[in-house]
Order: structure tokens, then sequence, then C-alpha cells
């Protein structure tokens, strides 16, 4: 009953309709990606600071301070980052677009040869290889995003490098500033603090994990667990860092 319905499910979800919607959507770049990376990266290097400060045996005071100045810094490089990787990305686009376009108009027979070929590698021949060429050539802008999709691999609805930018931004700003809450709460010892930072990071980390295992398709559980403990791997080094060079200058 189960595999019966499971291949009604599928029959439903191939029908023209559906296709043409799932197809249209897959146009849509979604942005939970930038997203979640940047909140893994917010949440590991913010409490790296944190775990360093309370290591060299800093004041919460200059635990807040280190913890914003770095969240805002990094926060603000590696969302620009993002938008300029993006954004070259359009760039390249743009530039081999030209590029193609130029050729089909000095060299069309070239083109239109590199088209056969292109279809003939995946095994089209004879009278229905050349209706194939006929058809794509005869259409400047198809024929120009063909060029650019199979014969340079290139992906032709891509990103905003502004969205990309801000997603990751926004996404570290709020995730990132999760192990300093604690450090913002009156009535808490400086102990208190730090386990509850722990804590919160711990979760933060957990749950960023989860998301991204979801967004990549891969285990959820044993991506949320990687991530914990990828980011306690750094958390560790940072405090055993900051505790070191406290022992080292005698601070």
């Amino acid at each position: 009953m189960n595999s019966k319905n499971r291949i009604t499910d599928l029959e439903l979800d191939h029908r023209p309709e559906s296709i043409r919607s799932r197809l249209e959507q897959q146009r849509r770049h979604s942005y939970l990606g930038d997203a979640v990376l940047g909140a893994i990266d917010g949440t590991v290097t913010t409490f790296a600071v944190v775990a360093g400060a309370i290591g060299a045996g800093f004041s919460s005071v200059v635990v807040i301070v280190l913890g914003f100045a770095n969240l805002l810094a990094d926060g603000f490089s590696m969302a620009v980052s993002n938008y300029l990787s993006t954004k070259s990305q359009q760039q390249r686009v743009a530039q081999t677009r030209r590029w193609e376009e130029r050729h089909i108009q000095e060299i069309p027979a070239g083109e239109r040869e590199e088209i056969a070929q292109i279809f003939a590698r995946k095994g089209f021949e004879g009278d229905v290889l050349d209706r194939i060429v006929e058809t794509i050539t005869a259409d400047r802008g198809l024929w120009l995003d063909t060029m650019l999709t199979e014969e340079h691999g290139l992906q032709l609805d891509g990103p905003s490098p502004v969205r990309a930018g801000l997603a990751t931004f926004l996404s570290f700003l709020l995730v990132g500033l999760l192990p300093l809450v604690p450090f913002l709460l009156p009535g808490l010892s400086p102990d208190q603090r730090f386990v509850a930072s722990c804590l919160a990071t711990g979760l933060a980390f957990l749950a960023v994990g989860i998301a991204k295992g979801a967004v990549l398709e891969h285990g959820m559980v044993r991506s949320g667990l990687e991530t914990l403990l990828t980011g306690g791997i750094a958390a560790l080094l940072a405090y055993l860092a900051g505790s070191w060079l406290r022992q080292a200058f005698g601070a």
C-alpha cells in the first residue's frame, strides 16, 4: 500500500504542470545556504573570542567589547567576501556572453559547428542533430544561452550579490550574538556567564549544524554533531591559547 501510494505521488509530481512549476522554482535562488554558513561562522568566531578572553582572565566588559568588535568586523568581512564572490560570477557570465556574441557575429559557421559537436557528444546524429542545430541557432538568445551553459558550464540565473551578502551578514550577527548574551545579563558571576555562554553556543552549534544538514541534504543529526564538535574544538583552542598567554606573560 505504501509502495503504491509512493508511485502515485511520483506520478503526480511528474505531470506536465508539476514539472513546469518545479523548473520555475529552481530558477529562483535560495539564500538559506548563505544564512546557514554565516550563522556557523558567526557562532564559531564569536565564541572563540569569548573563550580566549575568558582564558586570558579578562573582565566581562572586555569580553563584550572584543566580542562585539569581532561580531561586526568579521560579519561585515564575510558578507563583503560573499558579495564580491557572487558578483564576480555574474561578471564572468556577462563577459563570456560578450565573447560568444562577438564570435557568433564574426564566425557564425564555427559557432554552429560548436553547437553540432556539443549535441553530437550527447548522442544526437543525422537529421535529428541538424534540426537541433537549426532550431538553436535560429534564436540568437537561445544560441548564446546554450553556449554559456553547455560549452562553459555557467549558471545563467545566479543569486543576487546584495541578497547573498545580506543573508550572510544578518545570520552572522543574529546567531553570533548568542555567546555574548550571558555577559549582558545582570546578577551572574563571571563563571556563571561563561557556563551559560557555553550552553547557548553549544545549542546554537547543534541547531545550525542540523539546519546545514537539511540544506545540504546530509544527515541532520550527524551534521549537527559535527558542527558542535568543530565549534567546540575552536573554542577550546582559543581558551587554551588565552590561558597560556596569561601564564606566559604573568597577567
